[in-house]
């Protein structure tokens, strides 16, 4: 299957390993091209960000709608393996739950998991957008159209970006935003991590306090799940990476990385 994905090479390799960022529902590549792909660049390293098929420029759209989380897995395991070498993984949302099941068959140097869907699957998530927003919700089950729960400016900016994002900005990525698959979101809905054990990359979980799709909590239970601790970014909406104060978390982990001598 024909995969997009954009690179950055560094003016000089100085990382071991390349870096491949995975995105979350709704988005793509683009996610990552205007932050973090040109700084983890400028600090050395081969970065890379796919487009799960059906996102982007992938194939797979007229499919999209039936592609399941083991799909997903599959797409992230065929681009790493095109790489000059296992790449660390970061993965954001659904695209960090993408990366919790990849190790569980695959090795990597070392994982970041961003906002990440936790272990427990999208449950709590569900039932709090279902509070704020039920005619959506629903009608996002009636038509099985995960598109329906950010199919406008205003649902797209509390979902995803800080309330003092310029209008501009989240137009900008508003407009950018797709469809997700309905059974991938059915897949993680029931998720249980039962071969957790089987994880035995080095993992750093991050979060923000302000994440409306992922709390707090449900981030520290991801780390609880990997016995490691959470890290979470005070004023900070669940899209991290695009987040005015995006550098902080690049910061935090290429000096996670550099502790690791990656």
């Amino acid at each position: 299957m024909h995969l997009e994905v954009i690179k950055k090479e560094p003016s000089e390799i100085t990382h071991p390993c390349p870096v491949l960022f995975v995105h979350g529902m709704w988005h793509a590549a683009w996610c990552w091209a205007e932050y973090f792909l040109p700084y983890f660049s400028r600090h050395g390293f081969e970065s890379y960000a796919l487009s799960l098929r059906g996102h982007g420029r992938s194939e797979g759209h007229k499919q999209l709608r039936w592609a399941s989380l083991n799909d997903y897995v599959s797409d992230v395991a065929q681009v790493a393996s095109q790489l000059r070498s296992p790449p660390i993984l970061v993965g954001h949302s659904m695209g960090g739950m993408i990366v919790q099941k990849f190790l569980e068959s695959h090795n990597a140097p070392a994982a970041v998991l961003l906002a990440s869907v936790p272990p427990g699957g999208v449950m709590l998530s569900t039932a709090r957008l279902f509070v704020r927003h039920p005619l959506y919700v629903v009608k996002s089950g009636l038509t099985l159209s995960m598109s329906q729960l950010v199919c406008t400016p205003r649902l797209a900016q509390e979902a995803f970006f800080s309330a003092g994002m310029h209008k501009e900005k989240v137009m900008e990525y508003f407009s950018q935003l797709g469809d997700e698959s309905f059974r991938v979101y059915l897949d993680m809905l029931a998720l249980s991590m039962r071969r957790i054990q089987q994880i035995e990359s080095p993992l750093l979980v991050l979060g923000a306090k302000d994440d409306m799709m992922v709390s707090p909590g449900e981030v520290e239970a991801t780390a609880r799940a990997h016995s490691v601790e959470a890290l979470l970014f005070d004023g900070m909406a669940h899209d991290m990476m695009l987040d005015a104060r995006w550098q902080d978390v690049a910061d935090r982990i290429l000096a996670w990385l550099d502790k690791h001598n990656l």
